[in-house]
């Protein structure tokens, strides 16, 4: 039996919500204790339309059930009226491989588990109370971040820089006044946003880095998660040599795809000094230790968040007695 569900069925039934980010909590516990098989990402550039085709997916021991998630990002879609992220995911039978459930998410369950690992990181390395928070860019991601941060760590202002036209800027004003109640500022600058927050989360698919180390000041925290390519970049290799602790999802993959490539290419910061926020989960490493401290966490997106979010999504689905069923 093949359960499908569409986007609408998919976000009748999933929210961004403090049992999500628990289980991609768990996710990243499962990977740090050596249970989870994360296979290199497949990646399909289609650089003539500034897109990409990612394929990412991962086996937990313990879990009768894996993901396979097939995720676009177009990023000049926003010219055709289009968001830039879409995707789908498989969930097949880790005990027989048959098919079992289809979620056609159009990239909304890849948005809520990245917006969930941001909240872990932000639990586990921020400052608390964090009155005033920053965000770099406005799109979809930009705003599932600000909602899973709220969850961990509320905050009454955000501080908002995008290099989008105005009226999609004018837009996340609006919305995310709304929706979490908060006040959001249009900044003048990113130099403005990074000094004047406690946290500050970067969600772009910049090619060169634009956070800058002379910025960083005692007790801010990064969560850097738009660069999951090898040409992509958002901080400057500076600022992960001077950060007090850098943490990442996946030490193979951010020094491969992540912020980490560069920096570590360049003997500027050593591999091992660098923390997987697994093991912050586990208490076998501590994460922030001193309220001065600088932090700067890595996201890439690592398998284990799809599997655990799919099979949360299936799950809820059968329960609920949501979407088609095929023989």
């Amino acid at each position: 039996m093949i359960r499908i569900l569409g986007e609408k069925e998919i976000k009748s039934i999933v929210s961004l919500d403090l049992s999500v980010v628990e289980d991609i909590e768990t996710g990243f516990s499962e990977l740090d204790k050596g249970n989870a098989l994360v296979p290199p990402i497949m990646m399909i550039p289609v650089p003539e339309k500034n897109g990409e085709v990612d394929i990412k997916s991962a086996y937990i021991k313990g879990y009768n059930q894996l993901a396979i998630k097939v995720a676009s990002g177009f990023f000049d879609n926003s010219r055709l009226g289009l968001p830039s992220q879409s995707g789908q995911m498989l969930v097949v039978s880790a005990e027989t491989g048959f098919l079992q459930g289809v979620l056609l998410d159009n990239g909304y369950l890849t948005q809520v588990r990245t917006g969930a690992a941001g909240a872990v990181a932000a639990k586990y390395l921020a400052t608390q109370p964090a009155d005033s928070v920053g965000v770099i860019g406005s799109g979809v991601q930009a705003r599932f971040q600000m909602v899973a941060l709220m969850l961990v760590r509320p905050y009454s202002t955000i501080r908002m820089f995008s290099l989008d036209a105005e009226d999609v800027k004018d837009r996340y004003v609006h919305d995310m006044q709304q929706q979490l109640n908060v006040r959001v500022i249009k900044a003048a600058s990113i130099e403005a946003v990074v000094k004047d927050s406690a946290i500050v989360v970067t969600t772009t698919p910049a090619r060169k880095g634009f956070i800058k180390a002379k910025w960083l000041h005692p007790g801010l925290h990064i969560t850097a998660m738009g660069s999951d390519t090898e040409e992509k970049q958002e901080l400057e290799a500076d600022v992960l040599a001077a950060a007090d602790v850098v943490v990442c999802d996946l030490k193979s993959q951010s020094t491969r795809l992540g912020e980490l490539r560069r920096p570590v290419a360049q003997n500027r910061v050593a591999v091992d000094s660098v923390i997987e926020l697994g093991a912050i989960v586990n208490g076998r490493t501590p994460g922030r230790t001193d309220e001065r401290q600088t932090t700067v966490c890595d996201l890439t997106g690592v398998g284990v968040q799809d599997t655990m979010i799919a099979v949360k999504t299936l799950a809820m689905a059968e329960e609920m007695g949501v979407g088609l069923t095929i023989a």
